[in-house]
């Protein structure tokens, strides 16, 4: 079973930082592709970062570039997510999702993701 646990979320205030991780487990990650999602009440999900296992493939929404940074530690199985200089348009449940690279995107119903995390950035 792969399951994937994010952690690190909490309440902060505006220009505060924060790290997000995401636990992977229950495959051999090395054909997979990561991502970080968040979605807001009342919001669609959004895409905000994703990697590749390797750590060397990264793309990032225009809305976190320069500011969030997404990396892997493949010896501890983790997708991390640096969140840098917070704002409160940043709040939101934070998921990491996985899926497989030959799946091309993130609609596939293959895709796992985790249970998420809450960011809450107060002004």
């Amino acid at each position: 079973q792969v399951q994937l646990v994010e952690s690190g979320g909490g309440l902060v205030q505006a220009g505060d930082t924060l790290r997000l991780s995401c636990a992977a487990s229950g495959r051999n990650f090395d054909a997979w592709r990561f991502g970080w999602f968040r979605q807001a009440p009342g919001k669609e999900r959004e895409f905000v970062a994703g990697i590749n296992w390797s750590g060397v493939l990264t793309n990032y929404a225009d809305s976190v570039k320069g500011r969030f940074t997404i990396s892997t530690d493949r010896a501890k199985s983790t997708v991390y997510l640096q969140m840098s200089s917070l704002k409160p348009e940043d709040t939101a449940v934070y998921h990491c999702a996985a899926r497989l690279y030959s799946d091309r995107d993130w609609n596939t119903e293959r895709a796992f993701w985790g249970p998420g995390t809450q960011v809450t950035v107060s002004s």
